[in-house]
């Protein structure tokens, strides 16, 4: 069997407003339906395909649970890293997690969350040629003919260079790291090298053989932290202690630079890592002007645009634009030329630096049992939307320094204030006074929608006591 990891970590800030710390760009729909990690999860769903293993951190393994269960996948092995480490340890602690001894052919085929792939046939082919060459021992990469100069991707040269629609795996000379803008500019004009597209497959005794031999001490901290997993509310947590003595370091440094046994199959499929906002632009549908729109979004007299508006209540208009990308979300507008997109990271740093709330954090907060977003604050007081899932509900808990009034505006809703439960429908309040225990409930089918009005002197998120939590959460997350 072939066992597909989702690699679902990571906080990109290229594609700013999107993609943010608390949101990053993998659980957005960018271009087409679903999500880009949805639409990873199901490309690799099928015969011939185990069940997924995703690898996630801490802050996303609700929003995968919630994704995944959204798209009816509800076999997948969710793997918690305590504190990010790059590609390497946690490719490698997927590895570890598949039972070898069951399967002493297993592979592992590794598919970043956050790309996109233009054709899923073509893909499911390529597949399969690496397929083979893996059950030979060899580790392959999978690579994407260059269109352009790029210095952020690894190059990869194949022994015998790829012409035409051939395919098939071919021994891999060489993997080039982002190299310069001169060395890459020679690689692309040569036309024998491709991309890495960061998609590997091998089988996992040769992967795990080949951490033994190029980097021991990790494998041996990721062995330790995968056998020391705890499982929790259906993810497996990676045992902490272990896995913050594994190096920080990438599958490309670790193994892919050094390894003997490398192949390379070539995508026959369309590919985009997406991972600046020119590249959303030439990813999606456009009109004869070169002008691409999204959500509430309007172009005249313009060319070779997108305009994308990331909100109902948001209505863009582009008038006379030339290469130029407008991303307006409720809280953030991002206005750049086409060819400066790639500078979006470094701006959202400044961002971070200056310590502004939009860098990093949207108006909605994702909970396990929903989300809220501020609609408006004051100095004494904090509006919120409040959306609860059918049969989920808040913890039982207390607040020091603030009072909260409750309105149903859809569905309905089983609320404790204290030792009275009462159910309240649409149209109905309720009043929780400062200090006092409460809890929220939707016992329905449908979602639970209610506006929250907060008034007290300290109105963070910090200001709150558990009693009770179906979710274990410590803190606020």
């Amino acid at each position: 069997m072939i066992h597909p990891v989702i690699l679902a970590g990571g906080s990109g800030t290229r594609l700013w407003p999107v993609s943010r710390k608390s949101y990053p760009k993998q659980f957005s729909a960018l271009v087409g339906g679903g999500t880009l990690f949805q639409e990873a999860v199901k490309r690799v769903t099928g015969p011939g395909f185990a069940a997924p293993i995703v690898v996630t951190s801490n802050d996303f393994r609700f929003i995968v649970q919630d994704q995944l269960a959204s798209i009816g996948i509800d076999d997948a092995q969710v793997i918690v890293e305590p504190m990010p480490r790059n590609t390497g340890p946690a490719i490698l602690a997927a590895a570890h997690a598949v039972d070898a001894d069951k399967d002493p052919g297993a592979q592992v085929l590794v598919c970043p969350s956050d790309h996109l792939m233009g054709d899923n046939a073509a893909f499911l082919h390529s597949v399969g040629a690496a397929s083979s060459a893996a059950d030979r021992g060899r580790l392959v990469v999978f690579g994407v003919k260059p269109d352009r100069i790029e210095t952020g991707y690894g190059y990869l040269e194949p022994a015998v260079s790829y012409s035409g629609a051939s395919d098939g795996a071919r021994p891999l000379a060489r993997y080039i790291e982002k190299p310069p803008r001169d060395i890459a500019e020679k690689l692309v004009d040569g036309g024998k090298h491709l991309w890495s597209a960061g998609i590997f497959l091998f089988r996992v005794v040769d992967l795990i053989d080949a951490f033994e031999g190029l980097a021991p001490e990790l494998n041996a901290c990721v062995s330790r932290a995968v056998n020391g997993a705890v499982s929790d509310l259906g993810f497996s947590r990676l045992n902490p202690d272990a896995f913050a003595q594994a190096q920080d370091i990438s599958i490309d440094y670790a193994i892919m630079e050094r390894a003997d046994n490398l192949s390379v199959v070539q995508l026959t499929s369309s590919w985009s890592n997406l991972g600046a906002w020119d590249a959303v632009w030439r990813e999606s549908d456009k009109d004869v002007q070169g002008v691409a729109l999204h959500g509430n979004a309007r172009a005249y007299d313009c060319e070779n645009t997108l305009l994308r508006s990331g909100s109902d209540e948001i209505q863009v208009i582009g008038m006379g634009l030339k290469g130029v990308a407008v991303v307006a979300m409720r809280d953030a507008v991002l206005v750049t030329a086409m060819d400066r997109s790639q500078g979006v990271g470094g701006a959202v740093e400044d961002l971070i630096g200056d310590g502004v709330k939009q860098a990093t954090e949207f108006p909605r907060r994702h909970r396990p049992w929903g989300w809220y977003e501020t609609v408006s604050l004051g100095g004494r007081f904090q509006v919120k939307r409040i959306m609860v899932r059918p049969g989920a509900k808040l913890s039982l808990q207390s607040h020091f320094h603030r009072a909260e009034h409750w309105v149903v505006v859809q569905g309905s809703a089983s609320v404790t204030v204290g030792e009275e439960v009462q159910l309240l429908t649409e149209n109905e309040s309720v009043y929780v006074p400062l200090g006092t225990t409460h809890r929220l409930e939707n016992p329905g089918r449908v979602e639970l929608h209610l506006i929250e009005v907060q008034t007290g002197s300290y109105l963070g998120e910090d200001d709150i006591v558990r009693y009770e939590d179906l979710y274990a959460r410590e803190d606020v997350s």
